[in-house]
Protein backbone atom coordinates (compact mmCIF):
# COMPACT_ATOMS: atom_id res chain seq x y z
CA UNK A 1 0.00 0.00 0.00
CA UNK A 2 1.34 3.20 0.69
CA UNK A 3 3.99 4.52 3.64
CA UNK A 4 7.51 5.35 1.66
CA UNK A 5 4.63 6.82 -0.93
CA UNK A 6 4.36 4.07 -3.08
CA UNK A 7 1.89 0.84 -2.68
CA UNK A 8 0.53 -1.53 -4.61
CA UNK A 9 -3.17 -3.03 -3.94
CA UNK A 10 -2.71 -6.27 -4.71
CA UNK A 11 0.47 -6.12 -6.57
CA UNK A 12 1.62 -7.41 -9.95
CA UNK A 13 1.62 -10.98 -10.52
CA UNK A 14 4.44 -13.62 -10.58
CA UNK A 15 3.83 -13.42 -14.12
CA UNK A 16 3.96 -10.93 -16.64
CA UNK A 17 6.03 -8.37 -14.39
CA UNK A 18 5.88 -4.57 -15.09
CA UNK A 19 9.13 -3.46 -13.32
CA UNK A 20 8.51 0.16 -13.09
CA UNK A 21 10.15 3.01 -11.36
CA UNK A 22 7.29 5.47 -8.94
CA UNK A 23 8.51 8.46 -7.34
CA UNK A 24 6.26 10.53 -4.72
CA UNK A 25 7.36 13.63 -3.39
CA UNK A 26 5.22 17.17 -1.65
CA UNK A 27 6.73 19.96 -3.29
CA UNK A 28 5.52 22.20 -1.11
CA UNK A 29 3.08 25.03 -1.91
CA UNK A 30 4.38 28.10 -4.02
CA UNK A 31 2.94 30.73 -1.51
CA UNK A 32 5.95 32.87 -0.95
CA UNK A 33 5.92 33.26 2.89
CA UNK A 34 9.11 30.27 3.44
CA UNK A 35 11.63 33.09 2.77
CA UNK A 36 15.07 31.45 1.74
CA UNK A 37 13.17 28.36 1.00
CA UNK A 38 10.25 29.80 -1.25
CA UNK A 39 9.51 27.57 -4.74
CA UNK A 40 11.92 30.55 -7.08
CA UNK A 41 15.28 29.50 -4.46
CA UNK A 42 14.05 25.08 -4.54
CA UNK A 43 12.51 24.57 -7.55
CA UNK A 44 16.16 23.64 -9.19
CA UNK A 45 16.92 21.29 -6.58
CA UNK A 46 13.97 20.05 -6.97
CA UNK A 47 13.84 19.39 -10.54
CA UNK A 48 17.74 17.97 -10.15
CA UNK A 49 16.80 14.87 -7.86
CA UNK A 50 13.46 14.44 -8.88
CA UNK A 51 15.71 13.95 -12.53
CA UNK A 52 18.61 11.82 -10.65
CA UNK A 53 16.24 9.31 -9.76
CA UNK A 54 14.56 8.78 -13.08
CA UNK A 55 11.28 8.10 -12.60
CA UNK A 56 8.90 6.38 -15.34
CA UNK A 57 5.76 8.16 -12.78
CA UNK A 58 6.24 10.68 -10.69
CA UNK A 59 3.55 12.11 -8.26
CA UNK A 60 3.64 15.35 -6.70
CA UNK A 61 1.56 16.85 -3.84
CA UNK A 62 0.77 20.66 -3.16
CA UNK A 63 1.25 22.14 -6.84
CA UNK A 64 0.24 25.15 -7.15
CA UNK A 65 -0.31 26.40 -10.62
CA UNK A 66 3.16 28.44 -10.86
CA UNK A 67 4.81 24.91 -10.17
CA UNK A 68 2.82 23.17 -12.64
CA UNK A 69 4.25 25.28 -15.29
CA UNK A 70 8.01 24.83 -14.15
CA UNK A 71 8.20 21.04 -13.96
CA UNK A 72 6.26 20.53 -16.77
CA UNK A 73 8.85 22.99 -18.98
CA UNK A 74 11.45 21.15 -16.56
CA UNK A 75 10.38 17.41 -16.82
CA UNK A 76 10.83 16.99 -20.81
CA UNK A 77 9.80 13.44 -21.87
CA UNK A 78 7.10 13.78 -19.57
CA UNK A 79 3.32 13.86 -20.15
CA UNK A 80 1.39 15.76 -17.04
CA UNK A 81 -1.98 15.47 -15.69
CA UNK A 82 -3.29 17.39 -12.59
CA UNK A 83 -6.73 18.06 -11.12
CA UNK A 84 -7.26 21.92 -9.31
CA UNK A 85 -9.13 20.70 -5.54
CA UNK A 86 -11.99 23.60 -5.93
CA UNK A 87 -14.15 25.27 -8.21
CA UNK A 88 -12.33 28.65 -7.62
CA UNK A 89 -8.63 27.42 -7.05
CA UNK A 90 -5.54 27.39 -9.40
CA UNK A 91 -3.25 24.65 -8.49
CA UNK A 92 -3.36 21.32 -9.73
CA UNK A 93 -2.16 20.25 -6.13
CA UNK A 94 -2.31 15.97 -6.85
CA UNK A 95 -0.23 15.90 -10.34
CA UNK A 96 0.98 13.43 -12.15
CA UNK A 97 3.87 13.01 -14.66
CA UNK A 98 4.56 9.88 -16.75
CA UNK A 99 7.12 8.77 -18.98
CA UNK A 100 5.81 9.52 -22.42
CA UNK A 101 8.08 7.60 -24.47
CA UNK A 102 6.39 4.35 -22.26
CA UNK A 103 2.98 4.94 -21.21
CA UNK A 104 -0.28 5.68 -23.13
CA UNK A 105 -2.79 7.02 -21.24
CA UNK A 106 -6.21 5.30 -20.97
CA UNK A 107 -7.95 6.95 -18.98
CA UNK A 108 -7.40 9.42 -16.02
CA UNK A 109 -10.19 11.29 -13.50
CA UNK A 110 -10.10 12.67 -10.06
CA UNK A 111 -12.78 12.41 -6.96
CA UNK A 112 -12.80 14.02 -3.64
CA UNK A 113 -11.98 12.25 -0.45
CA UNK A 114 -15.34 13.43 1.10
CA UNK A 115 -18.84 11.82 1.35
CA UNK A 116 -19.66 13.32 -1.91
CA UNK A 117 -16.79 12.36 -3.73
CA UNK A 118 -18.09 13.69 -7.04
CA UNK A 119 -18.40 17.23 -5.71
CA UNK A 120 -15.96 19.84 -6.65
CA UNK A 121 -14.20 21.09 -3.46
CA UNK A 122 -16.29 18.94 -1.13
CA UNK A 123 -14.86 17.99 2.82
CA UNK A 124 -15.97 15.97 5.00
CA UNK A 125 -15.03 14.53 8.82
CA UNK A 126 -13.88 18.20 9.81
CA UNK A 127 -11.05 17.84 6.91
CA UNK A 128 -9.25 21.11 7.81
CA UNK A 129 -8.51 21.26 3.94
CA UNK A 130 -9.78 20.01 0.65
CA UNK A 131 -8.53 17.38 -0.23
CA UNK A 132 -8.60 14.35 -3.42
CA UNK A 133 -7.22 11.85 -4.93
CA UNK A 134 -6.10 12.21 -9.25
CA UNK A 135 -5.83 8.64 -10.85
CA UNK A 136 -4.50 7.71 -13.90
CA UNK A 137 -4.65 4.50 -16.01
CA UNK A 138 -1.62 4.05 -18.41
CA UNK A 139 -0.82 1.25 -20.95
CA UNK A 140 2.95 0.33 -20.95
CA UNK A 141 4.58 -0.13 -24.29
CA UNK A 142 6.85 -2.37 -22.56
CA UNK A 143 5.21 -5.21 -21.27
CA UNK A 144 1.54 -4.52 -22.69
CA UNK A 145 0.29 -4.44 -19.72
CA UNK A 146 -2.23 -1.72 -17.80
CA UNK A 147 -1.51 0.07 -14.28
CA UNK A 148 -3.36 2.67 -12.50
CA UNK A 149 -1.82 5.35 -10.55
CA UNK A 150 -3.95 7.07 -7.62
CA UNK A 151 -1.66 9.91 -6.27
CA UNK A 152 -3.74 11.79 -3.18
CA UNK A 153 -2.92 13.97 0.06
CA UNK A 154 -4.67 13.22 3.40
CA UNK A 155 -5.46 15.75 5.74
CA UNK A 156 -3.20 17.04 8.14
CA UNK A 157 -5.75 18.30 11.61
CA UNK A 158 -8.35 15.89 11.86
CA UNK A 159 -7.80 12.27 12.37
CA UNK A 160 -11.50 10.95 11.69
CA UNK A 161 -10.45 12.76 7.86
CA UNK A 162 -7.58 10.66 7.62
CA UNK A 163 -10.02 7.53 8.28
CA UNK A 164 -12.71 8.40 5.94
CA UNK A 165 -10.46 9.61 3.22
CA UNK A 166 -8.70 6.16 3.42
CA UNK A 167 -12.20 4.75 3.64
CA UNK A 168 -12.88 6.27 0.12
CA UNK A 169 -10.01 5.14 -1.51
CA UNK A 170 -9.82 1.59 -0.29
CA UNK A 171 -14.02 1.99 -1.66
CA UNK A 172 -12.65 3.26 -5.32
CA UNK A 173 -9.94 1.05 -5.63
CA UNK A 174 -11.80 -1.89 -4.78
CA UNK A 175 -13.85 -1.87 -8.21
CA UNK A 176 -10.74 -2.75 -10.06
CA UNK A 177 -10.28 -6.84 -10.07
CA UNK A 178 -7.74 -7.88 -8.14
CA UNK A 179 -5.17 -8.38 -10.83
CA UNK A 180 -5.30 -4.77 -11.91
CA UNK A 181 -2.47 -3.43 -10.83
CA UNK A 182 -2.54 -0.27 -8.88
CA UNK A 183 -0.27 1.92 -7.33
CA UNK A 184 -1.12 4.43 -4.63
CA UNK A 185 1.21 7.85 -3.69
CA UNK A 186 0.69 10.30 -1.52
CA UNK A 187 1.68 12.67 1.64
CA UNK A 188 -0.70 10.87 3.89
CA UNK A 189 0.45 12.37 6.94
CA UNK A 190 -0.07 9.76 9.57
CA UNK A 191 2.67 7.41 10.36
CA UNK A 192 2.84 3.25 9.71
CA UNK A 193 1.16 2.94 13.39
CA UNK A 194 -1.91 5.60 12.38
CA UNK A 195 -5.49 3.65 12.42
CA UNK A 196 -5.77 5.65 8.53
CA UNK A 197 -2.74 3.76 7.88
CA UNK A 198 -3.92 0.13 8.89
CA UNK A 199 -6.99 1.02 7.27
CA UNK A 200 -5.38 0.65 4.26
CA UNK A 201 -3.54 -2.81 4.86
CA UNK A 202 -6.93 -4.32 5.96
CA UNK A 203 -7.71 -3.27 2.49
CA UNK A 204 -5.44 -5.20 0.76
CA UNK A 205 -2.66 -2.40 -0.03
CA UNK A 206 1.16 -3.63 0.91
CA UNK A 207 3.57 -0.80 2.37
CA UNK A 208 6.58 -0.76 -0.41
CA UNK A 209 8.79 0.41 2.04
CA UNK A 210 8.14 -2.47 4.58
CA UNK A 211 8.45 -4.94 1.85
CA UNK A 212 11.98 -3.56 0.16
CA UNK A 213 13.42 -2.84 4.08
CA UNK A 214 11.43 -4.34 6.53
CA UNK A 215 11.58 -1.67 9.95
CA UNK A 216 13.95 -0.17 9.24
CA UNK A 217 13.22 3.36 10.06
CA UNK A 218 14.14 6.48 7.52
CA UNK A 219 13.26 8.77 9.61
CA UNK A 220 10.62 12.15 9.34
CA UNK A 221 10.05 12.66 5.86
CA UNK A 222 8.38 15.51 6.75
CA UNK A 223 11.46 17.85 8.12
CA UNK A 224 10.29 21.73 8.01
CA UNK A 225 13.31 22.30 5.44
CA UNK A 226 15.94 21.85 7.81
CA UNK A 227 16.92 18.63 6.72
CA UNK A 228 18.70 16.21 9.43
CA UNK A 229 18.24 19.27 12.18
CA UNK A 230 14.47 18.84 11.91
CA UNK A 231 13.93 17.43 15.59
CA UNK A 232 10.17 17.23 15.00
CA UNK A 233 7.68 13.90 16.00
CA UNK A 234 6.78 13.28 12.89
CA UNK A 235 7.87 10.07 11.22
CA UNK A 236 7.42 8.54 7.72
CA UNK A 237 4.57 9.82 6.41
CA UNK A 238 4.78 10.58 3.06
Amino acid sequence: MYPGGVGGRTGLPETGEMPVRVMSCNIRCDHGGYGANNWVHRRDLCVEVMQSRRPDILCCQEVWASQAADLRRALAGYAWMGTIDEPDGRGPVNSIFYRSDRFRPTSAGAYWLSQTPHVCGSRSWDSRCVRLATWARLLDGESGREVRIVNTHLDHVSQPAREGQAAVLNEDAAAYGETFAQILTGDMNAGPENPAIACFGGAGWRDTWQAARGEDDPGPTFHGFRGPAYDGPEGRID
